[in-house]
């Protein structure tokens, strides 16, 4: 086990199926595809932020903190599980939420993520985009301490090296549901968000000696941007868990050509692929990680860039309660 010696506190529900999705793989022609489901992590709705924050919530117990701080985009996953997180542990929850999407409606400033977190207690607190989340943080934090508060910053999609264990120790989960399940994969393909999931799982891979090519989709910036932040942070886990070294750039692959107009934005593709899986598999996908990753993974498929005899899993990172926060938005 790499993880072992890490302080974790136990919110995920684990582990998660892996599930073939054969109406799927029939439609397209090929590949096999199957699904890595960390949508049913069950922490308010579940996804992929509850496998990190078992690690983050974990130090800061350890460390003593009442409340807890961090960032995301006003339909944040990360902030909705976080906000769950420090509820269920008995902690406040300061949120800086940030006004990335251009010309929001009112559903999605007031249903889907931003409800939940509301439901669930967490102090919101507005900003503009671009603005220094880092600095904010602290000064947060400082008038928490003057208060008589201990605080614990977590930052945008708990991606350091500490959130980034939760990855780790999702692919050791999946090579041992391989063996299970007697399946070789020859790819994975997951959204690319804030780096902490595509570092965590590819640290996690090398780490154990297995060399499952990962394919990220990015969600947000241009890829030499994204593969850098990606590649960064999996050296620093990888320094973390003590394995310095077992991946190299080339692991590291993002592409970043389904973001569209930009973070959090509609894309027809995307919209193609939420309804596809939800009336051939039953599956619900988000439109700002899952949906535009899914939709990268089925163009790849239609372009030939994997073989109909390979097996390929998707990792699915949840985040069905933004769906909502689109209803006016995506085509029926």
């Amino acid at each position: 086990m790499l993880l072992s010696n890490f302080p974790r506190v136990s919110l995920a529900h684990l582990p998660t199926p892996l599930e073939p999705l054969p109406r799927l793989s029939e439609r397209l022609g090929g590949p096999e595809i199957w699904v890595k489901r960390d949508d049913c992590t069950g922490l308010a709705t579940g996804g992929n932020k509850t496998r990190k924050l078992e690690f983050s919530m974990g130090q800061a117990l350890e460390r003593g903190a009442t409340t807890v701080i961090t960032v995301g985009a006003v339909q944040s996953n990360h902030v909705r599980q976080t906000a769950a997180a420090a509820a269920k542990l008995g902690m406040r929850c300061e949120v800086l939420l940030e006004h990335r999407v251009e010309n929001p409606g009112p559903l999605y400033l007031n249903s889907g993520n931003v409800l939940l977190d509301r439901i669930l207690g967490a102090n919101l607190r507005e900003y503009a985009k671009g603005t220094d989340f880092d600095a904010e943080m602290e000064k947060i934090a400082g008038e928490i301490r003057a208060e008589g508060g201990n605080p614990y910053i977590v930052p945008g999609g708990a991606s350091n090296p500490v959130g980034a264990l939760g990855y780790v120790g999702c692919a050791e989960e999946l090579l041992r549901q391989c063996d299970e399940h007697d399946v070789a994969f020859d790819h994975a393909v997951l959204a690319s968000g804030s780096a902490g999931t595509h570092a965590g799982f590819a640290v996690g891979l090398r780490a154990s000696g297995n060399d499952l090519p990962v394919l990220g989709i990015g969600v947000n910036v241009p890829q030499d941007e994204q593969e850098a932040k990606v590649y960064a942070l999996s050296r620093a886990t990888a320094e973390y868990i003590g394995k310095p070294g077992c991946v190299v750039r080339e692991d590291i692959v993002a592409d970043c050509g389904y973001i569209g107009p930009g973070y959090g934005e509609p894309t027809a593709g995307m919209n193609e692929v939420v309804l596809m899986l939800a009336r051939e598999e039953g599956l619900l996908f988000d439109p700002v990680y899952s949906g535009k990753a899914l939709a990268g993974l089925v163009d790849y498929v239609r372009e030939g860039r994997f073989a109909a005899s390979q097996k390929i899993v998707f990792l699915h990172t949840g985040g069905v309660a933004g769906l909502f926060a689109y209803a006016d938005i995506i085509d029926v």
